[in-house]
């Protein structure tokens, strides 16, 4: 199900910040993140304190870019009979 959420103004702050490319100079450590793995990495986090998936994120039409939709992380639980089917389907 999808969710309305806002993120405060520091955790709009780490977003937009781990959106930036990495200085060279960092590429004598060794290969940096991409800003895309590092923006992954800051959705993530978000995620895990809010529960959601991160990876669902949408932004509210004619909202600040504090606000956004996600998927609730709920896990979905498999019923017996589910279970069961899929056992069925392996076994054949």
């Amino acid at each position: 199900m999808r969710k309305e959420f806002q993120m405060t103004p520091d955790e709009l702050k780490d977003i937009m910040e781990a959106c930036r490319p990495v200085p060279m100079i960092m590429l004598q450590c060794g290969t940096p993140s991409s800003p895309q793995e590092n923006a992954n990495r800051a959705w993530k986090s978000l995620a895990a304190k809010y529960g959601f998936d991160w990876d669902s994120v949408r932004p509210v039409s004619g909202k600040d870019s504090h606000y956004f939709t996600a998927e609730s992380a709920a896990k979905l639980v498999e019923s017996p009979v589910t279970s069961h089917n899929k056992a069925m389907v392996s076994t054949s």
